[in-house]
């Protein structure tokens, strides 16, 4: 049995996270190379469990449990509820912590927020896929979405890619102004956008974080050279692009098991037959081993469709430790 001494030097080596030190420990530039490195790389990754959680009234909240490990080195787990009508009530759609252990002993190192973890673990997944799908000299983009998440996007877009023009289209108008006015105080040229049809044809970089059940980007908006990062509707039965984008474009995903089992956008075309498994070019380790080549030229017009991967938070997890533990050592 453990002395009280040493059960409290125990407690005191745990590092706990929140919402501020999270994000203060995932600076863009290391959070879109550490994850490049571990699609690289690789890890464990199980089927991660994903379960429907009945919200008397409202539509249903989504729980996840997410785990992931690198053989003698790190394991995690990322528990997170996704509560869609939360908006009514002034609260993130997205709460959770991600527990790192040590691999080699099983002792518990870590509770990192998980929504700041989710948050940016996202949005840096789509601008590293970015860095290989969008033109070079890709200036503008539209975000579609106001959430917590656009925010994210955008910064992590702008680190990847010199942008100098945002917009920004959400259903209420008040709440893209506000996103907008954000994203202002960050340092980016941020615009509210009235038309999203407008905003898309003149986009280079489209990025949708949504709930949408219904398409929202129309194939026959985006200009040649446009690239589309799907983020939201990571259910089957939900949507943000049409058919004919996903027909017109390149189509890239994070990781094959999860898109093509949970992302609307490439499950219903899939299962309209409009979409064949190998129609999608690539997933994302492909992209950053090599193994497959991004955009081929500047007229091309690219998707990425992400689901996210439990990876993408373990190595978010693993670059906030070692970030604070180099810090106060």
């Amino acid at each position: 049995m453990l002395s009280s001494t040493h059960k409290r030097r125990r407690e005191k080596s745990m590092l706990v996270l929140n919402e501020d030190e999270t994000r203060n420990a995932l600076a863009w530039p290391q959070l879109i190379e550490a994850i490049e490195t571990m699609f690289r790389t690789g890890c464990e990754m199980p089927v991660r469990h994903h379960h429907d959680v009945a919200v008397p009234g409202e539509r249903d909240a989504t729980l996840l449990m997410m785990p992931a490990w690198v053989p003698g080195s790190y394991m995690g787990v990322k528990i997170l509820s996704v509560f869609p009508d939360n908006s009514t009530r002034a609260l993130p759609a997205i709460f959770g912590t991600y527990l790192l252990s040590s691999g080699k002993t099983g002792e518990m190192l870590a509770a990192v927020e998980g929504g700041e973890l989710t948050a940016r673990r996202t949005a840096a997944t789509s601008a590293l896929a970015a860095k290989y799908l969008a033109r070079p000299d890709a200036s503008s983009m539209l975000m579609v979405g106001t959430g917590r998440l656009s925010l994210n996007l955008m910064q992590a877009h702008s680190t990847v890619r010199n942008i100098s023009t945002f917009h920004i289209w959400g259903r209420n108008m008040a709440s893209a102004e506000k996103a907008a006015a954000e994203a202002r105080q960050m340092g980016l040229n941020a615009f509210a956008c009235a038309d999203l049809e407008v905003g898309a044809r003149d986009a280079d970089i489209i990025s949708c974080a949504t709930l949408s059940n219904e398409p929202l980007i129309r194939g026959a908006w985006l200009k040649p050279g446009a690239h589309l990062d799907l983020v939201g509707a990571f259910k089957p039965s939900m949507r943000e692009s049409d058919d004919a984008a996903v027909q017109l474009a390149s189509v890239y995903v994070d990781t094959f098991d999860g898109a093509l089992k949970e992302g609307g956008d490439i499950v219903q075309p899939l299962q309209a037959g409009l979409l064949q498994r190998e129609d999608i070019k690539a997933e994302l380790a492909d992209l950053v081993s090599g193994r497959q080549k991004g955009r081929d030229n500047d007229n091309e017009i690219t998707l990425f469709k992400s689901v996210g991967a439990a990876l993408e938070d373990l190595a978010g997890a693993i670059l906030a430790y070692e970030s604070v533990t180099r810090r106060t050592n």
